[in-house]
This record gives C-alpha cells, structure tokens and sequence, in this order.
C-alpha cells in the first residue's frame, strides 16, 4: 500500500480511507478493468456473419489485454474475493463481458449454425482459448511479433468456431 501511495502521490492512511486493504484495493482496480472492458463491447455494433461477429469481440479483449497486461492478468488470472464463479454466475447472466458473446453463441445455436450444445459452456472454452493464448504471449512463451500473434489469435478462433459449427 505504501508503494501504492507513493506511486499515486498520497498517504498511505489516504488511501485506507477508500480501501479497507490491499485485496480491496485490487478487486476495486479488477472491477473498472471489467467495467471498461464492458464499455468497450458496448460500445461496438456486432453485425454480419456469426463467425465475424465471434472475431470481433475476442478480439477486443485481445487489444484490451496487450494493452493493459497487468490489469488483465489481476482481472482473469488472480484469485480474488467476489470474482464471478463459473458456471452459477455467468449461466446467472452477471458476467457483462461475456453475456454479449453468450447471447450471439445462443443465436447460433437456436439457428442451426453451431450444433446443439450448452452455449455458456462453449463461450468458457473460448475465454478459455483467450486468455491461454494471452498469457503464453505475455509471459514470452510465443517468439513472434504481435502482428504476428494477433493473426495467430484470429486463426485460433476460426478454427474453434469452425469445429462447433454443424
């Protein structure tokens, strides 16, 4: 906390007076992460084919996470207290990052274009694919340059969307 405060050019006891301690502090810091992730989504209009629209929004969190790796690493990544538990918060509907991506799966299937299958189940795996790819290009397990990764990433998905699809 007292590199926290020092960083931000306040006391420590200042900011004690908004967190009652440092997991606070980082659910807190993991919280406008989401929440801006969400307006991200938000604000994008998803049109065209299933597959096109699948790409944008992983991509987005592509961009979100290379650009601000730490946050996503404390998002996804860290155990923190009241983060959303699958599947009883997200089949809840209280992941607004991934309901959007749920409710396109869902259309998919009730059309005919994925086989019949639990549609959180499928948009897990593909947070799953996400965030695995991420982690191993952040943590330098993957020597290419990040246009190559973002084609790579792409790829990866048209694959996954293509194996499920009937």
């Amino acid at each position: 906390m007292r590199r926290v405060a020092k960083a931000v050019g306040v006391t420590p006891m200042a900011i004690y007076r908004h967190y009652q301690d440092r997991a606070s502090l980082l659910n807190a810091l993991a919280d406008e992460g989401f929440e801006e992730l969400t307006a991200l989504l938000a604000g994008k209009k998803f049109s065209g084919s299933i597959e096109g629209q699948l790409t944008k929004m992983v991509e987005i969190y592509l961009e979100h996470a290379l650009q601000k790796p730490r946050l996503f690493e404390l998002m996804f990544l860290k155990p923190r207290e009241g983060a959303r538990r699958y599947p009883r918060d997200f089949k809840a509907g209280r992941s607004p990052t991934a309901n959007l991506m749920a409710a396109v799966v869902q259309r998919a299937i009730d059309s005919g274009y994925f086989r019949n299958d639990d549609a959180w189940e499928i948009v897990f795996a593909m947070g799953a694919l996400s965030h695995g790819l991420i982690m191993l290009y952040l943590g330098g397990r993957m020597g290419v340059p990040p246009a190559h990764f973002r084609a790579f990433y792409r790829r990866s998905f048209r694959r996954y969307i293509r194996g499920i699809r009937k």
